[in-house]
């Protein structure tokens, strides 16, 4: 598995925001970039998940490119 070689045992949080991550690539066509999922996120699921500092605690490193990968979609076009 994917997340199991980036080093990440997915639980139902992760599964939360890969879930989203589909429903946003689903609304707008792209995988969105860190702010855009932050503020997605805190629509969506509320304040408490809905932080950068959240979304780093599950996905190390760039949330939404590692997040994005796992989930089965491009990768954010403003990632390097």
């Amino acid at each position: 598995m994917l997340a199991e070689s980036e080093g990440i045992a997915m639980t139902e949080a992760h599964w939360e925001i890969i879930e989203l991550l589909r429903a946003y690539y689903e609304e707008f066509d792209a995988s969105p970039a860190n702010r855009s999922l932050v503020k997605y996120t805190k629509i969506n699921l509320g304040p408490q998940k809905g932080n950068s500092i959240y979304l780093m605690s599950l996905f190390p490193g760039s949330p939404t490119r590692l997040a994005s990968r796992i989930a089965g979609l491009p990768k954010p076009k403003n990632c390097l």
